[in-house]
């Protein structure tokens, strides 16, 4: 990737824009988020192709392109996809969007599109997976971020995402440069709302607060997040939890904002009424979940710096006994 001055303005950045825009980018996980994420940049003609472990997906996904349900229409969008050992050249730009639980996996089967210039970008659900990625690629490529975007896959080839949502990244290492920002702007280009933000981690734990109450009571309960708004005890649990996770995030010295916290609680129980938290979709499908990756990791940490954590904690042992009692199959690559 070519390189550009750190901390250069802002016309070093219009130009890192359109190099952006001319790079190869993959999206590493062909699920719910990967197929949204990849058919809102296709639609604006950036070159991207969907990596995924599934042959029947890829083969539905290049036969029919990806089927886009949003709230403005429904949408036909051509973009390849591939398994990575049929891909060859390395990447640019590689998105990564499995679980936690198959990172390391994925990047094992993707070593070979990762080159020495390659950018790595995490959107995933939790803590810990940068740590992963370091293992895989330079410190200085790696990309770490949030979504708040609900998307849910209603056939191999078919996304619906409805309502509002938004992208947050910033480099892994907390440093400034101009590829960061203008990745930020094709993204946003793309629709998807996205920014560049030096706090991008305080606004991880934000996500992971949000994800620890709604997914682990949805896999629970079975029900959808709206389901779960409409219930006096489900909704006060859940902004219980978001409270105890965001006190682990202070503990951390991390901004993490309270108030935002909530009124995404709140946002989700009106405009994602019917969206099936990606934990229920693993535990319907007998897959293992994320758990370990947002409700075991606030409970090391938060037993790591003496934070009290108590329903939090519930959680993730009722997630767990869910777990243990499905058959379960191997984790998919995407969500």
């Amino acid at each position: 990737m070519p390189q550009l001055p750190q901390g250069a303005g802002r016309d070093y950045v219009r130009q890192a824009i359109g190099l952006v825009a001319a790079m190869t980018m993959a999206i590493i996980g062909a699920g719910a988020l990967g197929c949204f994420i990849g058919a809102c940049l296709a639609r604006t003609n950036q070159p991207v192709v969907l990596i995924d472990i599934d042959a029947q997906r890829i083969a539905n996904i290049n036969s029919e392109g990806v089927r886009l349900g949003t709230d403005t229409g429904e949408f036909q969008v051509p973009i390849r996809a591939a398994l990575a050992s049929d891909l060859q050249a390395p990447f640019d730009i590689l998105i990564v969007l499995t679980k936690g639980l198959s990172t390391d996996a994925a990047l094992r089967d993707c070593l070979h599109l990762i080159g020495d210039t390659s950018y790595l970008v995490s959107f995933q659900n939790g803590i810990g997976n940068s740590e992963i990625i370091r293992n895989r690629a330079n410190t200085d490529r790696i990309v770490i971020g949030m979504t708040t975007w609900a998307a849910d896959l209603r056939g191999p080839s078919h996304v619906v995402s409805v309502g509002r949502g938004e992208l947050r990244l910033w480099r892994a290492d907390g440093h400034d440069d101009p590829q960061t920002h203008a990745l930020a702007a094709v993204l946003d280009g793309a629709g998807l709302n996205c920014t560049a933000d030096p706090n991008v981690e305080a606004a991880i734990w934000e996500k992971v607060a949000f994800n620890s109450a709604l997914n682990p009571i949805a896999a629970v309960t079975g029900r959808t997040v709206g389901e779960i708004g409409d219930d006096p005890d489900a909704a006060a649990l859940a902004r219980e939890i978001a409270g105890e996770v965001l006190r682990v995030a202070r503990a951390r010295a991390l901004s993490a904002d309270h108030d935002r916290v909530m009124a995404l609680l709140s946002e989700a129980f009106h405009e994602h009424r019917t969206h099936l938290p990606s934990m229920l979709q693993d535990v319907l499908a007998g897959r293992r979940t994320e758990i370990e990756f947002i409700n075991g990791a606030v409970v090391a940490e938060a037993e790591r710096l003496g934070v009290s954590a108590p329903a939090t904690k519930v959680l993730l042992r009722l997630v767990r006994m869910r777990e243990s009692r499905s058959d379960r199959t191997a984790p998919a690559l995407g969500d």
